[in-house]
């Protein structure tokens, strides 16, 4: 497994991250986390050796193969086969069976072998440059953003594949759901460390709350001791009599850790400015129809009502028209079948693609903001920008140097200073972080007005989406319900593919059939009662550790209000120790719990062969 060891990385005289340590342990799959910019996809280089490090050291067994999945798809063959054979070796060129094993395994037919890789869908151009990583037999994947530009069928099939997958997986994603679905860790860059919990994004930013809350009520115990011995040196050290009092003091004092004030990292936190209106419906659309060509329409005879405060999310395969029906709406596109009828108070404010794309790169971020009124002003527009994490002189940057998440947040900002009553959003997570995203999802929460959304957040359909609009089986059809309503009456296994026709068997004999499952659930329980046992140890000890990890907690709070710093470190010594303990044991307990997913398994299919 690799390791990492005290890395240490700046740019332009700024300090990303120092002192870094990391060591992995088989299997582990790691969600790494934190603010765009804090240097996760350098840490990634700096693993591949495609970034050089200021200090540390990293370490990679012989033969330990690393694989990356890239954002970008580029692709220069002809075929899909030849696309995935040129990644082999000279001795290895003529490995028909291997190539086939892995693209068949993720879902081409034979026919597709042939195939042209820029016919396929995103999804499915995404499969190819993973059966070209997966020829290369890599130990350990390090996938940056893979979920960028995935419809939803994507990424559940990349989900079910990163579960599946037979070594150790770091992934880069803002896709909170996504992440927690996948990983058995959570590893974040916070102050410029690396700090990792076992369990997923909500253990934790809970445990590092709770650890940020133990360290300020320590440090301002001590800053409120180390005042008083400071009051006391100055009072005595000049009277003959408390001198040797005083001295003593220094020396007490010169001992003390000074204790640094914790960095704060800046959040987005907004709301969307609400257009008061009388209207229960904002706006009905009457048989809507749009293509591109007029034999190839995208949708037709979509008929639906928008209510005032509903959330309506479009959602689907990429390239079947979602961002169209949004931009149609939008009024951005021609009139061709159907109505849309609104109310003469609704006001839309509109965040797509096309319009990040539109921005005026010579512009400032200020210039953008105040172009959405001429009403608004300097103040709200600074106060806006400021919102958007552009406060000072930041905000006075030209929109072309700023990255692809900093030009979504401009265009968040004009939409925040646009009274509307309608949001339409295409894809507003895409270049956000997960802070940023919460902070989206409260602010469409709180909108009084409505939203249409197209997205592929699985995590903002259930929290948001009242109703839906689906683009399946050639056209688009409107859907009264919430995301889990859908999956439960219409579902994608049909879209996907993936409904499989029962195999008929043979007939075994009642008294045959009993006998063979007894005999296999007899060598299930012989095979997998070592691991019961190191399971049950596990758990038992965890529990107590917990408890002492509880009451070393109550004890270090109760010394950090009484001001007794022997008592703080004797606490936050022992507190350490369990919390390491139990660390060391959930590792313990993965590895056992894993054998026990194979060996049940194994011989659930056993007994499913049997009937």
């Amino acid at each position: 497994m690799i390791q990492l060891t005290n890395i240490t990385k700046s740019f332009g005289g700024q300090t990303l991250f120092r002192d870094l340590n990391l060591k992995l342990a088989r299997n582990q799959k790691i969600g790494l986390i934190g603010r765009n910019g804090t240097g996760k996809s350098t840490l990634f280089k700096i693993i591949l050796d495609e970034e050089s490090h200021d200090l540390g050291e990293v370490s990679i067994p012989k033969n330990y193969r690393i694989g990356t999945l890239r954002q970008h798809l580029e692709f220069n063959k002809p075929t899909v086969y030849e696309e995935c054979a040129q990644i082999l070796p000279e001795d290895e060129q003529y490995n028909f069976y291997k190539i086939e094993k892995i693209l068949f395994g993720l879902g081409f037919t034979a026919e597709d072998l042939e195939k042209d890789p820029l016919s396929f869908s995103g999804g499915y151009q995404i499969r190819i440059n993973l059966a070209k990583l997966l020829a290369t037999e890599p130990s350990m994947l390090l996938l940056d953003e893979p979920t960028n530009y995935l419809d939803i069928l994507s990424l559940r099939w990349l989900k079910q594949f990163i579960r599946g997958f037979d070594g150790e997986v770091i992934l880069i994603t803002h896709d909170r759901e996504f992440m927690d679905a996948v990983t058995t860790h959570t590893m974040g860059i916070q102050r410029k460390g690396l700090f990792m919990v076992q369990g997923g994004t909500k253990k934790y930013y809970d445990t590092l709350t709770l650890q940020d809350e133990t360290y300020e009520k320590t440090k301002m115990n001590q800053d409120k001791k180390r005042k008083e011995l400071e009051e006391f040196i100055a009072r005595n050290k000049a009277r003959a009599s408390t001198a040797a009092l005083a001295q003593s003091k220094v020396k007490i004092l010169e001992k003390m850790d000074e204790m640094e004030s914790l960095e704060s990292e800046s959040s987005l936190s907004f709301n969307f400015k609400y257009k008061e209106t009388p209207a229960k419906v904002l706006f009905r659309a009457e048989s809507l129809g749009f293509g591109y060509t007029k034999d190839n329409l995208l949708f037709k005879n979509l008929t639906f009502a928008l209510e005032n405060g509903k959330c309506l999310a479009i959602i689907g395969k990429n390239g079947k028209g979602k961002s169209t029906l949004l931009n149609y709406i939008a009024g951005e596109l021609p009139k061709q079948e159907g109505e849309l009828s609104f109310h003469p108070s609704t006001n839309m404010a509109h965040f797509g693609q096309t319009n990040i794309e539109r921005l005026n790169t010579k512009h400032t971020i200020i210039d953008e903001i105040s172009s959405v009124d001429q009403k608004i002003g300097f103040a709200e527009v600074r106060s806006i920008c400021g919102t958007m994490m552009f406060s000072g002189e930041s905000a006075e940057k030209k929109i072309e140097v700023l990255s692809g998440g900093e030009r979504s947040r401009v265009m968040l900002g004009k939409i925040i200073g646009t009274p509307a009553n309608i949001l339409l959003l295409d894809e507003p997570t895409n270049h956000l972080d997960m802070q940023s995203i919460d902070s989206l999802c409260s602010a469409i929460e709180s909108f009084q007005g409505s939203t249409i959304m197209v997205t592929h957040s699985e995590m903002l359909l259930r929290k948001l989406a009242t109703a839906l609009i689906i683009f399946h089986k050639g056209t688009a059809e409107y859907f009264e319900g919430t995301y889990d309503d859908f999956l439960e009456k219409i579902g994608w296994e049909e879209e996907e593919g993936t409904a499989k026709p029962k195999k008929t068997k043979p007939k075994l004999d009642k008294k045959e059939r009993k006998r063979q499952r007894t005999a296999v659930i007899q060598e299930k329980a012989k095979e997998a009662a070592p691991y019961r046992k190191e399971l049950a140890f596990f758990e038992k000890k965890i529990e107590e550790l917990e408890a002492e990890e509880k009451k070393q907690n109550e004890a270090l709070t109760q010394a950090s209000n009484t001001g007794d710093n022997s008592a703080m470190m004797e606490h936050a010594k022992a507190l350490g120790e369990a919390q390491k303990e139990i660390e060391v044991l959930f590792e313990r307990m993965t590895v056992a719990s894993e054998i026990m997913d194979e060996i049940n398994t194994k011989y659930d299919a056993k007994l499913a062969e049997i009937g």
